[in-house]
């Protein structure tokens, strides 16, 4: 892997919001600075996108998701705790979790790494390497608050799937699109046809 090269892992969990997923998914397999990206999704989330994304099964996922076969995502199985990346000795850049429900969110914040998804979370905690939680639920409860406080003082980044509108975009895909472009521009992959805020001018 050369230094302008990034290997990464990218969850996904059992909320809603897999259309947000998709549009990553797409934007990592274009970006030519992404060698390989680690994709885990949980039962819940495989549930999740069957439902919101018309899958049909679990047999070529990445494929049924993009449209088309991939060379860089390699899908892990969220059971598999002996995975590459559940060692800190793989070197992995980065790692997001998208959707994150808020039951993933607690595991994380606790330290409860039972399945492939926390332990390699907890692997980029441990190793001080980034962890973007795109965190959905609404409303929140007290208990969900704490856990972000959690996580986000053991080193994560809370990054709720909130999307902006300031953009004026035409179609849910470009809401999600845009979305992701923040994701990976706050990890250092920041998209050439992102949208960027410029100030009226004055007068």
């Amino acid at each position: 892997m050369t230094s302008d090269q990034r290997d990464l892992t990218l969850a996904t969990t059992g909320a809603s919001g897999s259309i947000f997923l998709k549009q990553l998914l797409l934007t990592c397999e274009r970006d030519e600075r992404i060698r390989k990206l680690n994709f885990i999704p949980s039962d819940n989330a495989l549930r999740v996108m069957a439902e919101e994304l018309g899958l049909s099964g679990r047999s070529n996922l990445v494929e049924q998701i993009l449209g088309t076969k991939s060379s860089k995502i390699e899908l892990q199985s969220n059971a598999d705790i002996g995975a590459n990346v559940a060692s800190g000795s793989y070197p992995t850049s980065a790692m997001i979790v998208l959707p994150c429900s808020m039951g993933t969110l607690a595991k994380i914040a606790t330290g409860l790494a039972t399945h492939l998804i926390e332990r390699a979370a907890d692997v980029c905690l441990k190793e001080k390497r980034p962890l973007v939680l795109c965190v959905r639920e609404t409303p929140l409860n007290k208990i969900h608050i704490r856990n972000m406080y959690r996580a986000a003082d053991a080193g994560a980044t809370i990054f709720p799937l909130i999307p902006a509108l300031y953009n004026r975009p035409d179609s849910i895909e470009e809401i999600a699109r845009q979305f992701a472009c923040r994701v990976l521009a706050h990890i250092g992959l920041e998209q050439p046809d992102a949208f960027r805020w410029k100030a009226a001018n004055k007068k």
